[in-house]
């Protein structure tokens, strides 16, 4: 494995602190990872953004997909996770998780989280697009993420693991032979530690989270800046699929000119009756898929995004108005609010509804137990690209890929002996190697994606996308081969610079796939071709800053190292 020798400008390390296992991220793939390594014996750290419960996780609405109810079984939940996947799933890894995902899901009830039950105490399953069962277990009716959220970080707290909040990642500490070392971050406000250092580790597990604020609207946090996965491209990790990022259909439409995190509708509302219509109050799904407005996603954006043109207009609409007051208060009060507090009442109107940023199906490539191509860094959940999603995920899939790709994670840290080796960092090489761009830049790239790479593409909107994020890496680079300057380091600039890598790769990736596919949607190439595209494009980042982007010849992954590689 050859590293990049890249990192953000920062500056050195002020203090630092050692243990057998970083976990970055505090949604449901690094809290239940942390939990898992810390009953194993190993002294673990969780390092997060925000506070604990600030990620992704608690957003999440629908549920946790798995086979509970009666009649339904692993093979069916199998079936419909591949053929969400548009061809392009791992097979053995969705084998994994619909197998390993039951217990997964009842270990998660045991630690304390608590889903809806019916008055004899069986759980409450509903449905949602492209399920054919319904398998979906909910929180508070639609605050399912909020809860697991909840157990988790009460069962961190209780059990006494170290964390540190308020910490933006930096980069990855390596040794001299290219293996995890540890990280370096830095920690915004004041408290026990302050400013940028480091967690010497030789096991690091990126659960960072999705990248949606690399769009101008997003259902994503402001947190979601695809730090992991750019922190893992200038280690010299391998990312693929990042072409596939799913919007989601229902997204409360603000205006047309509305941008960071916008309020989601669950598709569960959905799976609960509701219909999309036009402005004419016309079903125009319809025909279109044997399930209506529960077919898979991205059919579903796509049909928004049909109508509106047909139509010329800027959103569609969502009538569950015969759901009643009732329904709505007890099933979906996280929504009735989120659309009352913007003036819209679902009970008496049907809610204005358009496709935004939602989910990255692609990521940090992984193996079955979560290892990267890096020896010793490991990722799970939105972060990493298992291949159980394919071209486009199943529904309430999210949920359960991060606990069961956790679990395998802290089991093969465990398993192995890697927490054994003591880390020796390399010094941090002077000077910067990666110019940092001001944090105006932000919006520009966030622009510039929603225009050219967002939920219809083609080869000239791409092309102007990548024309444009050049010129900012260039502009960057340039002022640095000049005169030795840079934007100065502080989590916006860091921030922005993260959303240029991550947006430089999805577009290469995306130009690359010449095909429509799950959720990419090419315009001009308006067929899935099996035969050309049936696999994965892998891309890494090279030592000059430029990319290597390559194509898989089958759809299976090419293996990653293996433990005994590592060691």
């Amino acid at each position: 494995m050859t590293t990049t020798g890249i990192r953000l400008h920062a500056p050195a390390p002020g203090w630092s602190i050692d243990a057998d296992v970083v976990v970055v991220g505090s949604g449901v793939a690094g809290l239940t990872a942390a939990l898992r390594c810390e009953a194993a014996g190993l002294t673990t750290v969780v390092v997060t953004k925000a506070r604990l419960d600030d990620g992704s996780t608690r957003w999440a609405q629908g549920g946790i997909a798995a086979a509970l109810g009666e009649g339904d079984t692993p093979e069916q939940h199998f079936e419909d996770t591949l053929v969400a996947g548009a061809g392009l799933c791992d097979e053995e890894a969705v084998r994994i998780l619909v197998t390993e995902g039951p217990d997964a899901v009842r270990r998660l009830i045991a630690t304390g989280a608590q889903f809806d039950e019916s008055a004899d105490g069986v759980l409450e399953l509903t449905r949602e697009g492209g399920h054919h069962r319904r398998r979906i277990a909910h929180a508070g009716g639609d605050a399912t993420g909020a809860e697991i959220s909840r157990a988790l970080v009460e069962a961190v707290r209780a059990r006494g693991l170290r964390t540190i909040e308020n910490a933006l990642v930096l980069d990855l500490l390596t040794d001299a032979e290219g293996r995890t070392a540890g990280v370096t971050l830095h920690v915004m406000g004041e408290g026990q530690h302050d400013g940028v250092g480091a967690v010497h580790a030789p096991a690091v597990v990126l659960a960072t989270g999705g990248m949606g604020q690399v769009f101008s609207a997003t259902t994503n946090p402001a947190v979601s800046t695809g730090d992991g996965v750019a922190l893992a491209l200038r280690a010299g990790a391998e990312v693929s699929d990042l072409e596939f990022v799913q919007f989601h259909p229902t997204v409360l439409f603000l205006g047309p000119d509305a941008e960071g995190q916008q309020p989601l509708v669950s598709e569960a509302v959905r799976g609960e009756g509701a219909h999309l219509v036009d402005a004419d109050g016309v079903r125009f799904m319809l025909g279109q898929h044997e399930l209506a407005e529960l077919a898979p996603r991205d059919i579903v954006a796509k049909g928004i995004m049909r109508r509106m043109r047909e139509n010329d207009a800027e959103h569609m609409y969502l009538d569950a108005r015969h759901f009643g007051a009732e329904m709505w208060e007890r099933r979906f009060p996280t929504i009735l609010a989120a659309c009352r507090a913007h003036g819209i009442d679902p009970v008496t109107r049907p809610v204005p509804v358009a496709p935004a940023a939602h989910y990255a199906s692609g990521g940090v490539r992984t193996d079955s137990h979560g290892r990267t191509t890096v020896p010793g860094l490991y990722a799970c959940g939105e972060v990493a690209c298992t291949g159980v999603h394919g071209a486009n995920r199943l529904a309430s899939n999210s949920l359960l890929e991060g606990l069961v790709y956790a679990e395998r994670i802290a089991a093969d840290i465990a398993s192995t002996g890697l927490h054994a080796r003591v880390p020796q960092p390399l010094p941090t090489a002077e000077p910067p190697a990666h110019p940092l761009l001001p944090p105006e830049a932000r919006f520009t790239i966030q622009r510039t994606m929603s225009r050219g790479a967002g939920v219809l593409r083609s080869e000239a909107s791409l092309a102007e996308a990548a024309d444009r994020l050049d010129r900012l890496h260039a502009d960057a680079r340039d002022a640095l081969d000049e005169n030795g300057k840079t934007a100065e380091p502080g989590v916006d600039t860091w921030e922005a610079t993260n959303l240029l890598c991550v947006a430089r790769v999805l577009v290469a990736a995306a130009r690359r796939r010449e095909e429509t596919r799950g959720c990419h949607w090419r315009e001009d190439r308006p067929e899935r071709d099996d035969t050309a595209w049936r696999r994965h494009i892998v891309v890494r980042l090279n030592p000059d800053r430029s990319l290597a982007v390559r194509t898989t010849d089958t759809t299976d992954f090419p293996p990653t190292l293996t433990q005994a590689q590592e060691q």
